[in-house]
Parts: structure tokens; C-alpha cells; sequence
């Protein structure tokens, strides 16, 4: 039996627990150490670098992140969330990955002549292109990464994440250091793929065979398309904030504006993908009973929402007090902006969540959606804003958001 058949796909009601909950601790604890990390890098990054630097890099990440939604095609999901799946299986979907990665990395090069067109902006396109190398580890750790959820083996997956995130850290506090400039931020976001892709390699302990055809993967291409392409609609919706302050206002105001989005949103960020690495793969084990798929969802998602309820509140009143001790004094004028902005963090705790229970029942094209429902209403409230600049554009996506919440709940 190979290392993938192995993997037992209906664990008994008990073992499903017993692994659901050591998931919870795990990924909560990793990404206690990973929010840590972040906002230990932010602060020193913040101090060696000026806006300007966090600038040109959102104006590529705005274009490169569209990209990265391709990365895995959707395959690891439908890795996890299939009920059977087999070597062959494994081993097509694994080189279509690669084969993805090496499209996105060529790409990001065919592409940075118009990122340096748009924004007017030269130093761009060797930005475009050492950022698109990451495309090419991400394609090939996608299926090691799946083969570690769907076995629920969260130990190895909290280990690999605090390991690449401390090394890119590392290496990106060390260019800075020598005077790097913006290349500190490109360093950092390279190297997180590399290393990560290693570790999953080698914890997995699965080499892929060659790719056959008829190996029944056609269902799970399907699933993992709807899945990207749900993605795609999220990120135009949730980065044309970025695209529009960028393209009208200039690296420096988007820089400040992008420092206050991660700042609000690292705690979030990092507890949904701590509770998502484990809810995933749990709800998936449970989807042919309603009744199991309805009560491990709604647990999980009060925890999660007990948590993000003081977060929003200590964002709203506090902003001031974060911004100066986190960021520092040069960064005053981005307190108003995260303050603006702290609601959303509310609101995606909100809505986020479902989308684990969609796509863990099968229901890709109920998701997708919802997506279709939530970008035009987005993009909408930060166009309106753009003329207030940075502020205007955070109220507006803020705005958006709180009106979408009753109709994606519902």
C-alpha cells in the first residue's frame, strides 16, 4: 500500500478529536510564534527601510499575488478534501503543479515590462522578476504540503512554517541591515517558499512517480479550477484598494496604506490560518454526515470568533498606541488608516470561515458564488474612496465589508 492509500480517509469519531483538537493547539501555538515573527519583522523593517521601499514592492505583489493564485491550481484542496485519491493520482497532480509554477515564473517575466509601464516606476521589473521564482518552489511543495494536512500530521506543518518564516526573516533583516533597501522585502518573500517547499519534501517522505493519463484526476482538476478561480475573484475584490492607491497616489501613500493593512491584519491573518490548516482537512473527514459537518464547524467557529472580537476592539481604540510602538514615529500618519480599517478584521472572522465548510462539503460553485457577490461591492467602496486617498480608500473597503456581512451569513 502506498505512503498516500495509507492515509486513513474516515478515522473513527475518536481519533478524529483527539487529531482535530492537537491540531488546534499545534496551529494556534505555530502561528502565536508566526505573529510574533511578523510583527517582530515589521518593527525592525519599519526602522532599516522607508515607505517608499514597501511602496514599489505592493506595487508588484499587486500583480504577482494575482499570479500566486495559481500556484497549486487548487489541486492541494482537492487533495485534502477528496475521500480517496492514489499514487498515480498524487504523482499527475504533483507535475502539473511543477508544470504550473514554471508558467507563473515565466510569466512574472513576460509581465515586468508592463508593471514598469503602469506605474512608471523602472526599478519594478527585476522586482517582477526574482519574486516570480518563488512560483516555481510553491508549484513543487504544493503536493508534499496536501499529503501532510490530509494525514493531519499538524506537528510537521507547524514546524516547517515557524522554520521558513524564521529563516526568511532572517535573511531579509540581513539585507536590510547591509543597506538593501526594498530587496530586504523581496529576499523575504522568496525565500519563504524555498524553504518551506524543502521542509514539506522531506517531512512527507513521498517522491512522486511520472504522470499518467487516465488516472481519473479530471474530477479533481474541476474541483481545484472552482477553487482558483474563486480565488481570483477574492484577490481582485481585496487588492484594488492597493491598485487604485498605487496608480493614483504613488509609492510613498501606498506604502503607508500597505503597512497599516498588514499591521491589522497579521493577528487575523495568522488565526485563520491556523484554525483553516486544521478545520479543513477535519470538516472534509466528517462531510457525508450533516449533523457532524454542522457541529465541528460551529465550535470551531465560535472559538475563532472569540478571539477576533477583543482584536477588533484593542485595533479601534488603540490605534494610535500600535502604530507608534510597533512602527515607530515615522509611521504616525498610517494610525488613522488602521484605525479605519480595524472593522474588517471583525468581518472577515465573519465570512472567512464558511468558506472552509463549502469547500470541505464539495460545494466549490456555492463558494464561488458568494465570491461573485462580495468583489463588485468591494471594488466599488474603494473607488469611491480613492479620492480621500489612503483613508477614504480604507473607510470604503470597511464600509463594504460590514455591508456585505448579513448577506454572505445568510
Amino acid at each position: 500500500m502506498s505512503s498516500v492509500d495509507s492515509i486513513r480517509s474516515d478515522p473513527s469519531a475518536h481519533e478524529l478529536k483527539r487529531r482535530t483538537s492537537q491540531g488546534a493547539i499545534l496551529s494556534i501555538a505555530a502561528q502565536g510564534a508566526a505573529f510574533a515573527l511578523r510583527l517582530g519583522s515589521m518593527l525592525l523593517l519599519a526602522r532599516l527601510l522607508f515607505p517608499r521601499d514597501f511602496g514599489l514592492v505592493g506595487m508588484v505583489t499587486a500583480f504577482t499575488g494575482f499570479l500566486g493564485l495559481f500556484r497549486d491550481a487548487g489541486l492541494a484542496a482537492a487533495t485534502v478534501q477528496r475521500a480517496t485519491i492514489t499514487e498515480r493520482q498524487m504523482s499527475t497532480l504533483f507535475w502539473i503543479n511543477v508544470a504550473v509554477g514554471m508558467m507563473l515564473a515565466a510569466l512574472c517575466v513576460a509581465t515586468a515590462p508592463f508593471v514598469v509601464w503602469f506605474y512608471g516606476e523602472p526599478r519594478l521589473f527585476w522586482i517582477t522578476v526574482v519574486i516570480g521564482i518563488g512560483f516555481v518552489f510553491n508549484g513543487a511543495a504544493a503536493q508534499p504540503r496536501a499529503i501532510l494536512q490530509r494525514a493531519m500530521r499538524f506537528q510537521a506543518l507547524a514546524v516547517i512554517d515557524t522554520v521558513s518564516l524564521v529563516a526568511s526573516c532572517a535573511m531579509g533583516i540581513a539585507v536590510a541591515m547591509a543597506g538593501g533597501g526594498y530587496w530586504a522585502i523581496v529576499v523575504m518573500a522568496v525565500s519563504l517558499p524555498i524553504v518551506s517547499g524543502a521542509g514539506a519534501a522531506l517531512a512527507s517522505h513521498w517522491r512522486p512517480g511520472p504522470p499518467e493519463r487516465g488516472t481519473g484526476v479530471r474530477s479533481m482538476l474541476w474541483y481545484g479550477g472552482t477553487v482558483s478561480l474563486n480565488g481570483i475573484v477574492v484577490y481582485v475584490a481585496y487588492n484594488a484598494d492597493k491598485v487604485l492607491l498605487g496608480r493614483f497616489w504613488g509609492a510613498e501613500i501606498l506604502g503607508l496604506y500597505g503597512r497599516a493593512y498588514q499591521l491589522i491584519n497579521i493577528p487575523t491573518d495568522n488565526l485563520q490560518y491556523a484554525f483553516g490548516l486544521f478545520a479543513f482537512p477535519a470538516l472534509a473527514r466528517v462531510q457525508g454526515d450533516s449533523g457532524d459537518l454542522r457541529n465541528y464547524f460551529l465550535r470551531i467557529y465560535a472559538l475563532l470568533l472569540a478571539l477576533c472580537i477583543p482584536i477588533t476592539a484593542v485595533c479601534m481604540v488603540f490605534a494610535e498606541d500600535l502604530v507608534l510602538v510597533l512602527l515607530g514615529p515615522n509611521w504616525s500618519e498610517a494610525a488613522s488608516i488602521f484605525r479605519l480599517l480595524a472593522p474588517t478584521i471583525f468581518v472577515f472572522a465573519l465570512i472567512n470561515p464558511l468558506a472552509w465548510l463549502m469547500l470541505a462539503a464539495g460545494h466549490v460553485v456555492r463558494s464561488l458564488r458568494v465570491a461573485l457577490m462580495i468583489a463588485p461591492v468591494v471594488i466599488a467602496g474603494c473607488a469611491l474612496g480613492v479620492v480621500g486617498g489612503p483613508q477614504g480608500v480604507a473607510a470604503g473597503l470597511s464600509a463594504a465589508m460590514l455591508v456585505l456581512v448579513v448577506a454572505v451569513i445568510m
